[in-house]
């Protein structure tokens, strides 16, 4: 196994190999602008990454990794759009660099470039790699409108919010795991163990963002503290806090949400408080390391050395601590 910044720069080298048409312009010029600006290409890594692990060769996986990396910027694309987003990575969104119908139809080919990326292997391998993306993209498709809908909704269950982050975040991460093990052509058990340790990382990973979102140090988290709640997101924050507390401090949390006219710093300290109070922010802590100890503990079934075995939960610790 390697460094993650080498594979990391090995993906980096593929994706400035893999030349797109020059015309028409209007179509390629915007995939090429979103796939420059950069990203830790986490989840293509972790093809890599996995398909070391069980003693593949990482080279081999490449095609792979770059369906996925292709298929998260495609989604970008299209989540800026729905979200009317301005910036990402503190650049211009495709669409207001260019314009919607471009945002749009630009994202399209990106998820088209991806599948092609498989026709590069053979036809078991491509048959078992093609059905988990193509299970994974409408997982994906699935959680984003959970998420549309949860914002138009005054009432979130619990089983429902972390099921629309399961779709959106963490079956990603696992179908990442999983096609490196494909390419690696282990069996599907293993196939599958490493494909639910990366999907446990990828809930616990998204619970954490959304209690960094709250009370992380904006320096060390990259973000604005608060982001959610002055969006009135209902994360589990919210929903832990709607459920656990009292009469009063529900409509006081109601009452906050519901306030547009309450200077931002205010409202963020306000709800903070409330989260404290009522044992949310308690209760998120404890479902992140029950998320944690899930993965792990489903890496410690996998067949795989004692030294890939560590090298992965160095890697499950570091990402849960942002040093990835």
């Amino acid at each position: 196994m390697q460094q993650i910044g080498f594979y990391k720069e090995a993906i980096d080298r593929a994706l400035a190999g893999a030349k797109l048409p020059e015309s028409p312009q209007g179509l390629y010029a915007p995939i090429e602008y979103i796939l420059s600006l950069g990203g830790k290409r986490l989840r293509p890594v972790l093809t890599l990454m996995a398909c070391e692990c069980f003693q593949g060769e990482y080279q081999k996986a490449i095609p792979a990794a770059l369906a996925v990396e292709l298929f998260h910027n495609f989604s970008l694309i299209h989540d800026d759009i729905m979200d009317q987003a301005p910036l990402r990575r503190g650049h211009q969104t495709v669409h207001h660099k260019w314009d919607l119908n471009t945002g749009i139809l630009s994202g399209d080919a990106l998820l088209i470039l991806a599948y092609r990326h498989f026709e590069s292997y053979p036809p078991e391998t491509f048959s078992a790699l093609s059905k988990l993306f193509s299970q994974t993209a409408i997982e994906v498709c699935e959680g984003q409108q959970y998420d549309i809908d949860f914002e138009q909704r005054e009432e979130v269950g619990m089983e429902e919010y972390l099921q629309m982050i399961n779709y959106k975040t963490a079956v990603l991460v696992g179908a990442a795991m999983k096609m490196g093990a494909i390419v690696a052509q282990v069996d599907r058990v293993q196939q599958d163990l490493i494909y639910e340790f990366g999907r446990s990382l990828g809930v616990a990973f998204q619970l954490q963002d959304d209690f960094l979102d709250a009370f992380g140090d904006p320096e060390v988290f990259g973000k604005q503290v608060g982001g959610d709640i002055l969006s009135s997101k209902k994360t589990f924050l919210y929903i832990s806090a709607m459920t656990k507390g009292t009469l009063e401090q529900q409509q006081a949390l109601l009452d906050y949400f519901g306030n547009q006219n309450i200077e931002s710093s205010e409202k963020v300290k306000q709800v903070k408080t409330l989260f404290e109070a009522t044992g949310a922010t308690q209760a998120i802590q404890e479902s992140i390391k029950e998320h944690t100890q899930r993965a792990f503990a489903q890496l410690d079934q996998a067949h795989l050395s004692d030294q890939a075995k560590a090298y992965l939960s160095d890697f499950g610790k570091a990402l849960m601590n942002r040093n990835v």
